[in-house]
């Protein structure tokens, strides 16, 4: 009897590039937060960095840094739209269902 090996289609938002897939990810990460005005130290106490999200397609990470890109040219292998972000900012990485 033959098995049929049925492939799990992903329910994760991607694309293929070559062999190697690229997963869609949601990434909540922190700016620094700058003021060149007067201010109290109450107000001074309250200035925390902003909450940014991005959306995009991790190219790669390690433990320092998480590269990403929105855009891709199959014809040129370039990319578009690219961030490098330390991971010391990075505060959460979701990755978008289809």
């Amino acid at each position: 009897a033959k098995t049929l090996m049925v492939r799990k289609k992903s329910k994760y938002r991607h694309i293929s590039i070559g062999k190697k897939k690229f997963y869609y990810y949601k990434i909540k990460w922190q700016d620094i937060l700058g003021d060149s005005g007067h201010a109290s130290s109450k107000e001074f106490d309250e200035m925390l960095p902003a909450i940014k999200f991005t959306f995009g397609f991790i190219y790669r990470k390690n433990k320092k840094y998480l590269w990403t890109f929105n855009t891709y040219d199959e014809k040129e292998d370039e990319f578009t739209d690219r961030n490098v972000f330390p991971m010391g900012v990075v505060l959460n990485i979701e990755k978008i269902e289809i």
